[in-house]
This record gives structure tokens, C-alpha cells and sequence, in this order.
């Protein structure tokens, strides 16, 4: 008898299938994430899952599911799930690393200067009907990116493709990280400094940090009233690394110029939300990592993640090295 897997939204057909051919597949078709009851009803038979962002994997989950040994995750950051509790239960908890860092990197820039050239905002400025003089020197007049100091927080694999392309806009790049990186400042000539100078200096402060308890609100009222007035605010990373009240605070009394977002404490973003009401930001619906071929290729990490579990090996992202000396990878 295949093991059961439980996949809590489609994922490109590329994973699916080979997951498919090694698991009994219950498969939530919804587009929206399904409610927590209904994840612990499925999951109950399950021996696998494979989660998103969105679904909160937690105690209540793991009660549940007698059988399941190992959560496959949809994504690169796992701050939903409670990783130390499933390694104490000899669970494997795996995740779909560096396969999104080119386009996510990519999407960073296209944020920096779609609100830096305020390209939402004249798109909408056309289709609007307002264009009524074919070309005036104040109009839709915005921001150099080229030659302008980003300020980069955190320095991993996302956080130094966004460096490598700020090189070829002839960028000065300064860092912060909780680990200093003299390797990459040697390789792409960028500068480490603290945060307080990071925000003080920059034009275009660009987040890259996971999500941690010593992240969470790492940019609040504070920091953003160190930022230069004419400085951007990129965010790519979490929501909830961002105090999203005191940002709207800051781009509705004009202590900074504009923000690109593409995550949000609340997703999808409240209707209301007084950030939708303001021109200075452009905001994406949680899709850095967008592309064609970056979905395939992570749909297909998280089956090969589970396939090698399943074969008794250790799988090749697994995020809790330490479950292996509670349990050995495999099914009972």
C-alpha cells in the first residue's frame, strides 16, 4: 500500500505527478488555503503533507496526525511551521531553498523601480483618462535608481542576487546582517555597517530577512523615521517584518518617499487597508517568486524531498537536521 500524503493547494504538475506516482494523493483544490478544521479532519490517515506558507502546521496538527512523518513545505521559509515540536515527534520538515533566489531578486528590482519611476501610478494615470498633454516636463516625474545607494537587509542568497544586480545599476551597496559576509563585500565590493547607519544612508532599503522573533517588527516607527525622506522602502521578505501601521504612518506624513510590497502582515490585504488608498506604494500579491519555471522547479524539490524520505534517505532540504537522531527517514 502507497503512503497517504495530504497537498494542501495544486501545485504546478511538474511535482504532482511524480508525487503521484509514489503517494495516494488528497489534494485540496480550492484556491483559497483550506480552514484548520478541515486540515485536521484530512490529515488524520496521512503519513506526508505538503504545506504552504498560509497553513499553520502546529501542535493541533501534529496531535492529529498519529502517522505523519515527514511535512513537505512549499516554499523557502517555514516560520508557519513549528519545526522544534516536529523534530521532538521524529517528524522531517523540508523546504524548497535557492530555486527562487533569481526571480525573487529579479521581482526586488522590478518593485525598486516600478515605484521609484511610478510606473503603477502612471499606468493608472493613462487608462484613467488623465494624459491630456502629450508630454509636460513636471509630469510623472520620478526617482534615479542608477547610481543610488540600496541598502540591503540580510544578506543571504536573495539578499546577494539583489546586490549582483544593484552592481550593474552602478549602485553603492551597504549590508546589515546578523553574520557578517566578507567574502561576498570582497567579491562585489559592497559594505558592511549597522542598521542604524544601513537606514540613515540609504535611498532604497530592501528587505531580505526570514521571519524570527528577533525580525518581527525589525522596521517600526524608529526605523523608518531614520530613513532620508526621499528613501524607498523595498519589502520581499515577510509581512510581519514590517510594523505595517507605522509604515502607513510613514508614507501618508511624508517621512519617507514610497515603498514596494510584496508581502503584508495580513494576506491577502484587508480591503480597507489605508495602504491601498496611497500612490507612493506599489503592492503585489505575495508573487516574487512568480515565474513559470521557479513554481515547477519548487513543486518538484517538494516531491523529490518526499520520494527520497520515502526511499529511506535523507532528504536533500531538510530543514531539521536534528530529527535524525530521533528518527530514521522512512515509513513504518
Amino acid at each position: 500500500m502507497r503512503p497517504k500524503v495530504l497537498v494542501t493547494r495544486e501545485i504546478p504538475e511538474r511535482g504532482l505527478s511524480k508525487i503521484r506516482e509514489f503517494f495516494e494523493v488528497d489534494l485540496w483544490t480550492d484556491e483559497a488555503p483550506p480552514p484548520k478544521d478541515v486540515i485536521l479532519e484530512r490529515i488524520r490517515d496521512k503519513d506526508a503533507l505538503v504545506s504552504l506558507l498560509t497553513d499553520p502546521i502546529d501542535e493541533e496538527v501534529f496531535d492529529a496526525a498519529p502517522k505523519l512523518r515527514i511535512v513537505s513545505q512549499y516554499a523557502v521559509g517555514y516560520d508557519n511551521i513549528k519545526v522544534e515540536e516536529a523534530t521532538k515527534r521524529g517528524i522531517y520538515v523540508t523546504n524548497t531553498p535557492g530555486v527562487l533566489t533569481e526571480t525573487v531578486a529579479d521581482f526586488t528590482f522590478a518593485l525598486m523601480l516600478a515605484v521609484a519611476r511610478r510606473v503603477v501610478e502612471a499606468d493608472r494615470y493613462v487608462r484613467e483618462g488623465k494624459w491630456k498633454v502629450g508630454w509636460h516636463p513636471l509630469m510623472m516625474v520620478g526617482t534615479d535608481v542608477y547610481g543610488a545607494t540600496l541598502g540591503i537587509v540580510g544578506l543571504g542568497r536573495i539578499g546577494s542576487a539583489v546586490a549582483r544586480r544593484a552592481k550593474g545599476f552602478n549602485m553603492r551597496v551597504i549590508y546589515y546582517d546578523v553574520v557578517r559576509r566578507e567574502d561576498l563585500e570582497r567579491e562585489l565590493g559592497i559594505e558592511y555597517v549597522s542598521l542604524d547607519r544601513l537606514l540613515e544612508e540609504s535611498d532604497y532599503v530592501s528587505l531580505h530577512t526570514p521571519l524570527t522573533p528577533q525580525t518581527y517588527h525589525l522596521i517600526g516607527e524608529e526605523q523608518l523615521k531614520k530613513m532620508k525622506r526621499t528613501a524607498f522602502l523595498i519589502n520581499t521578505a515577510r509581512g510581519k517584518v514590517v510594523d505595517q501601521k507605522a509604515l502607513y504612518k510613514a508614507l501618508k506624513e511624508g517621512w519617507i518617499a514610497g515603498a514596494g510590497l510584496d508581502v503584508f502582515e495580513q494576506e491577502p490585504i484587508s480591503p480597507d487597508d489605508p495602504l491601498l488608498e496611497l500612490d507612493n506604494v506599489v503592492l503585489a500579491p505575495h508573487a516574487a517568486s512568480a515565474s513559470y519555471e521557479t513554481r515547477s522547479r519548487m513543486a518538484e524539490m517538494v516531491a523529490d524531498n518526499l520520494i527520497a524520505f520515502l526511499k529511506g534517505e535523507v532528504p536533500p532540504n531538510l530543514v531539521n537536521k536534528d530529527v535524525v537522531n530521533v528518527r530514521p527517514p522512512g515509513f513504518d
